[in-house]
């Protein structure tokens, strides 16, 4: 069954031969960038004014349960639209709004029958390019109006598990951020003063600084080893595990270019300009499968030297936005932003002579990055699940009335 089944809507934008005047504030306009797999990033959207929306609104207002795809570059990835909330499209997305059941049509687009069906589509060699005849034209498979709820209802189940986890997540560590903030700049532990037998620290003194591993192109293979790069590091903040390269290192890896669990990564390098991923801090809760890991030479590794002091401990003071402030000041470089290897250890904050103190705040903090460690591995292994089972749905392998709902 094809675009029967389909209204393409989003062809606005596009006709009307413009570049948006984007405003301070006002209402997102989802854009590529913002289009990530299953969600929509609206809180990080640039905006435009109340006229500028009615005007890329004027075909069709994005509603709750359309399909948002991105169509040039990374094309061809699905974003549910699950929010009630006011948004208009941007430059090279498109809008889908189902006449069948929304989520059984959200899972078919991420089959990979229908992933297949794209790439044979794409045009273009610099930037590929999905148009929308095409995506009108996309075939999908059909099983009765009560099969496909099942089917969307059970897959829904996994997802609906994954996103509450995320939601946990962010949680914790907005609750790691709270209580840093409170011990280390607010003092609340100590009656709000900052305690005479404290000291402006430096990190070096806390802290060692690894540099990552040198590797050349045709080293990325496939592998059960895997790098985690500055593509692991997300512009709004996380650590995103689909960044992660798979290599085959040569010789030249040495031992301490691998990743433990807990280990913290701190981003040295930058593609946007507007400093969105360098000095970003981020601990490694999870190696998504992976027997190896291993970092890049875009990455600074940094380990505590003092036994009293965690991988926890450096992962929070780390992700402070003091210290994302102090990395700021370190920036040089024009198309490419490059970290100062001065920025690291020149940082400084107040700490106790004695680190002993720290002791609750470190037990905290770590009880908190392990559960956000195996929500991560949870979601892992139902993503799995999900994506197993997918394909053998939407074929009609599988039917889904042999699994529990």
């Amino acid at each position: 069954m094809n675009n029967n089944k389909l209204i393409e809507v989003s062809d606005l934008f596009d006709s009307l031969h413009q570049t948006p005047k984007y405003s301070d504030s006002g209402y997102p306009m989802v854009r590529v960038a913002d289009v990530s797999a299953g969600n929509l990033q609206l809180e990080t959207c640039l905006t435009v004014s109340l006229s500028d929306y009615h005007k890329y609104t004027a075909k069709h207002i994005p509603t709750y349960g359309d399909i948002v795809i991105s169509r040039v570059g990374t094309y061809g990835v699905f974003a549910y639209v699950n929010t009630k909330r006011k948004f208009c499209l941007g430059q090279n997305t498109a809008i889908l709004s189902p006449r069948i059941n929304s989520k059984y049509l959200y899972y078919c687009l991420n089959s990979p029958g229908i992933k297949k069906q794209i790439d044979v589509a794409v045009v273009g060699s610099t930037q590929k390019t999905i148009s929308l005849k095409n995506i009108k034209s996309l075939i999908i498979p059909r099983f009765g109006e009560l099969i496909e709820a099942r089917i969307a209802d059970y897959l829904s189940l996994l997802d609906d598990k994954i996103e509450n986890n995320k939601r946990i997540n962010e949680n914790l560590a907005e609750q790691i951020h709270i209580l840093c903030n409170a011990w280390l700049n607010d003092y609340i532990p100590f009656g709000g003063k900052c305690p005479d037998d404290w000291a402006l620290t430096q990190l070096s003194s806390i802290a060692k600084f690894i540099s990552g591993y040198s590797y050349k192109g045709k080293e990325l293979q496939e592998s059960s080893v895997a790098m985690a790069t500055i593509k692991n590091f997300d512009r709004h903040g996380g650590f995103k595990l689909d960044g992660y390269k798979e290599i085959l290192p040569s010789s030249k890896l040495k031992p301490e270019h691998h990743v433990a669990m807990f280990d913290t990564l701190v981003a040295h390098t930058d593609l946007t300009q507007n400093a969105e991923v360098i000095g970003n801090a981020e601990p490694v809760l999870s190696f998504s499968g992976y027997d190896d890991i291993i970092f890049s030479m875009d990455v600074v590794k940094v380990l505590p030297n003092n036994p009293e002091i965690s991988k926890f401990l450096i992962a929070a003071i780390l992700q402070t936005q003091q210290f994302k402030g102090h990395c700021l000041g370190y920036v040089n470089g024009t198309t490419v932003l490059h970290l100062s290897k001065k920025a690291l250890p020149e940082y400084s904050l107040m700490l106790p002579k004695d680190y002993s103190a720290l002791k609750p705040l470190d037990e905290a903090v770590s009880s908190m990055y392990q559960q956000m460690a195996l929500n991560i591995d949870e979601n892992v292994q139902l993503a799995k699940l999900r994506d197993s089972l997918l394909p053998r749905l939407m074929s009609g392998e599988l039917d889904i009335s042999a699994l529990d709902l």
